[in-house]
């Protein structure tokens, strides 16, 4: 790179913090850059510390800028001693010092106190560990200001990141200067004079200029900015006589890549003897967010930017309205969107309804004000024409509007797209004059303003639309389990249209056996949600059908390969039995369910899997059963919970095992939120289903009885039900129980085929009386009853005399079922022992 001596001679004195850096003639090296950083952010020395490993002490292992001697500081610190490095290592927390603070510190600062030195001593830490301390000197007579101490503090964690990565092998040379690097800092000396521009490296890549491509002139720079940001660039590179000071503006340029790089520059002018521009001393860094300057060119470029990462039509009220308020010095400024005629406001600011008309407080029916057009003419006529209305101080408004800006209001549409999107209000409490520059401002910042609303008015119309599709796709509610307790989460993915393929389902089967379903459908778009919404009614179709878990899953496995959609889903089905506490578990692909013991230990559960669904039509899914107690609580999750870009899945089930040990089982809610952790961590769906199984209070007790088809069963069947009713003691309800069983039996042997079973249950203070058949149609009762009917009465009693009844679907048939009520008995007076018998068979 060529270089010029000038430049290169302005490296030994860029101000009192380069003192000590030799001209040498060559390209800056990493220890210049480090220099130049420094003395922006107001630090001539900076001093790194780390423990010792074989004393109680802090050693100095890099140094950046000028000499430590210079300022007197030691080459150990003691950790249980009184100077600010000790301190701050010991508190993990920054201490700052002014020059008057100084002259009272006892050790380990400058010797002797200087009138115009300050100091920071800044912690470097990394997960709750100490890694040593960072301290740095300037020569500011209020010590550091907000500015610079935010640099610093960026610079410390570079630091730390600098120590942390090279843990283990000892301090690396040059840690400062690499931490700077990491940081993306670049630095530069500009001779206005010559044009020659002395950058180091990490400006050079920042800037675009590949090795080999810079030829040490100003123009190679310009070369690579964008043509409207030139002309902000044009004063820092063509200083003009008697500027001085510091300057800070935000450029762009075109990376090779294509894409557009947002830069941050900072620097100052060293004039000479005649007060001329000598040198041009400068840093510049790679941000992500755009910084306001005082001109209005920056204003508008941080507004573009601004408006850019704005999404929501709230954020851009936001931008828009804090933008105006700072940059005008305005009272009020009030930002409407105009929807079907009516203004909506959605910024304000100030916020509090205090400081606006009484008017506008008396219509804040809801969170802001809404006001039709026609009850505000001077926005009407505004809105209409398209143009910007300025007016002075004591004009007379409509009383809308009256109040906003005694001293003088602005009405500023803005525009988008052909059409008015809303309109901007400016208000004044004293007398104001409108100065040409502000109505330049006031036009450029209507038509970024409008485009950026409408884009957000789409925006938010997208994600309310996505937010309507994924809750009407997922239950609105959970059933409330006898002996358990189930909560369920999700969350969308925060990338793109916030809907995905995640979904949970909590099927009630029986009033004791339900069915808990998580799944997730190849990615997170509408197509996949579209999917998911398919495969749960599928599921929870079968489910209710009858069909074992094993079955259930196998026809969803079907169903999804003939829809020929080209995507897998992944499913945990759980079928429960709340009375025993067995589960029957199918897992297609899909992640392993978490369990917690009572103890507070976890488990992975070991369920045997298979395929994921939509793969094959020949996938086998086998069962695998477990056994709960009350106090367990079993977790069903999705990928996105356990695994991301940055996290494997064996880390991340073993964290979600070690929140699930640590979590209060005593609320399934808050254990959930536990479980969902970071919120802003979401690059795929979330979805979360936790059961918490308590165990039934009140157990039945069963008996069943198959019956054959012979000539007498249905009064077998009525002496199996006495006998069992007796031996249960609650011949209270024999006479409609047998009533029951003679209707539900005799149906079944007369309208069906194959085999009928009756199943009694008691159940606290009822008895349940079921007959099971191989046929799926339900028993029709009869539309006309009178004298002549002679089919269906049957069924007319059985339903007058049960407390419940109806039929529900089975693997292979229907069951009929009726319940009736024991006289005399006390719902929790159940105190025979839980169990099943088997009849006789006849």
């Amino acid at each position: 790179m060529p270089h010029h001596g000038s430049a290169g001679a302005g490296l030994s004195q860029p101000g009192a913090a380069g003192a000590g850096v030799a001209d040498t003639g060559a390209p800056p090296g990493p220890r210049t850059a480090s220099v130049r950083a420094l003395t922006f952010a107001g630090a001539a020395l900076a001093v790194l510390y780390v423990p010792d490993a074989g004393s109680d002490d802090l050693r100095s292992v890099d140094t950046a800028g000028r000499s430590p001697a210079e300022y007197g500081l030691p080459e150990r610190l003691a950790l249980s001693g009184g100077s600010p490095a000790a301190r701050a290592f010991r508190a993990r927390h920054p201490v700052w010092l002014t020059p008057a603070a100084l002259a009272s510190c006892p050790e380990g600062c400058p010797a002797p106190p200087r009138a115009r030195t300050s100091l920071g001593a800044l912690p470097l830490g990394a997960e709750g560990g100490r890694l040593g301390c960072l301290v740095v000197v300037g020569a500011g007579e209020n010590g550091f200001e907000a500015g610079q101490r935010r640099f610093l503090e960026r610079y410390a964690d570079a630091v730390a990141a600098v120590l942390e990565a090279g843990a283990g092998g000892g301090p690396a040379p040059a840690l400062l200067s690499s931490a700077l690097r990491r940081m993306r800092v670049g630095s530069f000396v500009l001779v206005p004079e010559t044009g020659m521009l002395d950058a180091d490296e990490m400006l050079r890549e920042l800037v675009g200029i590949g090795p080999g491509d810079f030829d040490g002139g100003a123009d190679s720079l310009l070369a690579h900015a964008l043509p409207e940001d030139v002309h902000a660039l044009m004063p820092v590179l063509e200083p003009s006589t008697g500027t001085s000071g510091r300057r800070e503006l935000d450029f762009r340029v075109r990376c090779p890549t294509g894409e557009t790089r947002w830069l941050s520059l900072s620097c100052r002018v060293a004039a000479g003897a005649d007060d001329r521009p000598e040198q041009v001393l400068g840093v510049v860094t790679a941000t992500s967010v755009l910084h306001r300057g005082a001109d209005d060119v920056s204003r508008i470029q941080w507004l573009t930017a601004a408006l850019d990462e704005a999404t929501t039509v709230r954020d851009v009220s936001h931008v828009v309205v804090t933008a105006l308020h700072a940059s005008l010095g305005a009272d009020r400024v009030a930002l409407a969107e105009l929807r079907h005629e009516r203004l909506q406001v959605t910024g304000l600011d100030p916020p509090q309804p205090a400081d606006w008309p009484r008017t506008w407080r008396l219509q804040r029916r809801s969170e802001w004000p809404d006001t039709p057009l026609s009850a505000l003419p001077t926005l009407r006529t505004a809105l209409r024409d398209g143009r910007m209305d300025l007016w002075p101080a004591g004009t007379a408004f409509e009383p809308g509007l009256d109040g906003i800006g005694p001293g003088g209001l602005a009405v500023l549409p803005l525009p988008a797209k052909g059409r008015a999107a809303g309109v901007c209000l400016i208000g004044w409490d004293r007398p104001h004059e409108f100065a040409p520059r502000e109505r330049s401002l006031l036009t450029a910042t209507a038509s970024l303003a409008g485009q950026a609303l409408t884009r957000a008015h789409a925006h938010d119309a997208e994600q309310e639309l996505a937010t309507m599709l994924q809750r009407s796709l997922l239950p609105r509610r959970l059933p409330e389990l006898p002996g358990g307790i189930a909560v369920a989460r999700y969350l969308p993915a925060r990338r793109g249209l916030q809907v995905g393929g995640d979904w949970y389902d909590v099927i009630a089967l029986s009033e004791d056996r339900v069915a808990l379903v998580i799944g997730d459908v190849q990615g997170h778009s509408a197509a996949a949600a579209t999917v998911m919404g398919q495969m749960r009614t599928a599921v929870r179709a079968y489910a209710v059908e009858g069909h074992p878990p094993d079955v259930v899953v196998s026809h969803a496995n079907r169903l999804l390969v003939g829809m020929e959609t080209d995507v897998f889903a992944t499913c945990c089905y759980a079928e429960l039995d709340m009375d025993e506490g067995d589960v029957l578990f199918v897992r297609a692909g899909h992640v392993a369910p978490l369990l917690r013991h009572p103890d507070g230990s976890t488990e992975e559960v070991d369920v045997e899997g298979g395929l994921p669904l939509g793969i094959s039509m020949e996938a086998d899914f086998p069962m695998t059963a477990v056994a709960l107690a009350p106090g367990m609580m079993l977790a069903l999750v999705t990928d996105g919970l356990v695994e991301a870009a940055d996290l494997s899945m064996d880390e991340g089930m073993r964290r979600a095992r070690a929140t699930l040990a640590t979590a209060d089982p005593s609320d399934p809610g808050r254990v959930a939120d536990d479980l969902l952790g970071d919120y802003g961590r979401r690059e795929d769906d979330v979805a979360l289903l936790l059961l918490r199984y308590d165990g039934m209070k009140t157990r039945p007790i069963r008996s069943g009885w198959v019956v054959w088809r012979l000539p007498d069963a249905v009064m077998h069947a009525r002496r199996f039900t006495a006998r069992t009713l007796r031996r249960w003691k609650v011949e209270e309800a024999t006479d409609p129980v047998l009533l029951v069983v003679s209707e539900l039996v005799t149906n079944a042997l007369m309208h069906t085929q194959g085999a009928v079973r009756l199943e009694l249950v008691l159940r606290g203070d009822r008895v349940r009386v079921c007959v099971s058949d191989s046929s799926p149609r339900a028993p029709a009762k009869p539309v006309i009853v009178d004298w002549e009917s002679t089919g269906g009465r049957g069924l007319l009693l059985v339903e007058a005399v049960s407390e419940s009844f109806g039929t529900v679907p089975v693997a292979g048939g229907k069951q009929v079922c009726s319940e009736i009520a024991v006289p005399g008995r006390e719902p929790a007076a159940a105190g025979a022992a839980p169990g099943t018998e088997d009849g006789d068979r006849t």
